[in-house]
Order: C-alpha cells, then sequence, then structure tokens
C-alpha cells in the first residue's frame, strides 16, 4: 500500500450528495479477481455517453462534456471533493480501488458511508470529514479559482487552502499510523514475521505431533 504523508493536490469539485457505490463503480465492473484496473470505469455512467463494460477501449469511448471530471481545468486532480453521505450503498471494495486507480487519494467530505469510509483506510485512501461550513466555503473557492490546490499534511492533521486558511482534521491514531507507513492489514501483520516465526517454532517444539 502506498504511503500517505503530505499532499499539495488540484481539487475536483462533484457537487453531490448520497453517491453511492454503485456511481462510483457500476455493477458490471465488479467481475474481476484484481484490485487494479478500474480507474477508467470510475463514475463510469456518468463520465461516458455510452454504457461501459470490462475490457473496453475506454479512450475510444464518447465522453459526457458536462461531467466535471472530464473538463480540462480538473485532469490530474487527486483530491475529490463531496458532499454529505459519500459512499453509501453497497459495500463493494472496488470502489475505492476505482478512485485510487484514476488517481484519487483524497475525498473530503462532511461525512462518509461507514464501510466505505473504513474500505478507503484499508487501500490507502484519506477520507477526510470537514465541518459543512468549511466544505462549502471549499466549493466556492475551487469553483471560482482555476487550479486550486490544497496542501494536506497528514501529520499535523491540517489542510491548507491557497490563501493560507488551515483547517484541522480528525483522524485515529491507528489508521494515520498505517497511512503514514503505507500499511495494510497484511502489512501490519508481516512487520511482526519475526515473532511469528519464534511463536511457529516454540510450537512445533512443544507440540510436533500437531505437525505431522
Amino acid at each position: 500500500m502506498k504511503a500517505f504523508t503530505t499532499l499539495q493536490g488540484l481539487v475536483c469539485p462533484l457537487d453531490r450528495a448520497n453517491i453511492d457505490t454503485d456511481a462510483i463503480i457500476p455493477k458490471q465492473f465488479l467481475k474481476s479477481i484484481y484490485r487494479t484496473g478500474y480507474g477508467p470505469y470510475l463514475f463510469d455512467e456518468w463520465r461516458y455517453l455510452d454504457h461501459g463494460e470490462p475490457g473496453m477501449d475506454c479512450s475510444a469511448r464518447p465522453k459526457n462534456p458536462d461531467f466535471v471530471l472530464n473538463q480540462p481545468r480538473y485532469q490530474g486532480a487527486e483530491i475529490l471533493l463531496a458532499r454529505e453521505n459519500f459512499g453509501c450503498g453497497s459495500s463493494r471494495e472496488h470502489a475505492p480501488w476505482a478512485l485510487d486507480g484514476y488517481g484519487v487519494r483524497v475525498v473530503i467530505a462532511p461525512s462518509f458511508a461507514d464501510i466505505f469510509f473504513n474500505n478507503c483506510y484499508k487501500n490507502g485512501l484519506l477520507p477526510m470529514v470537514l465541518p459543512v461550513a468549511a466544505v462549502d466555503q471549499l466549493f466556492q473557492e475551487v469553483t471560482a479559482q482555476e487550479g486550486y490546490r490544497l496542501t494536506i499534511d497528514l501529520a499535523a492533521q491540517t489542510v491548507t487552502t491557497p490563501s493560507g486558511q488551515v483547517f484541522g482534521f480528525d483522524i485515529t491514531g491507528h489508521r494515520k499510523h498505517c497511512l503514514l507507513n503505507g500499511l495494510d492489514e497484511i502489512g501490519l501483520t508481516l512487520a511482526h514475521a519475526d515473532e511469528i516465526r519464534a511463536y511457529e517454532e516454540r510450537r512445533w517444539q512443544e507440540a510436533p505431533w500437531l505437525f505431522a
């Protein structure tokens, strides 16, 4: 998993509430057993004018010019700004995979669906909760200023606007440690590999019949 420390990223405003995981990555793309390759299909039904299916060459598909991610000023955005209850709906882990595959590292919203919120942390994304008033302000500023970037410092738990205004955000110590060090659940386990091996060797000595 990629570590997250600091980011100065372009912001894309997705001014919708209750964006569900079926909108983030439609159901027909859930057939793959891999964790990669979903980026081109992020918000597929909103980004394209045709119906998408796995394996399609998205570079040749007609794009919806009215969808915000297709606007030239937001190309390369790494921070997605959204409204309340982002990531509601089904529990598919493909939703953060698709965001990550597109290049999004942070989603800022007033609130998130619980399962999506947890899935983000397990896949190296930072889901950031800010007050409604702060989100409203960011929407106003990002739409008014092309090339609007936020600076995010995870260690300090701060978000800094281009004008120098600073917002703080909450994150548990465990989640912060995992993101800063790029540790998913497998990585956390492997960090104790020596202790695990020592335990297995001790158990083999104590009860060899278990390993026969």
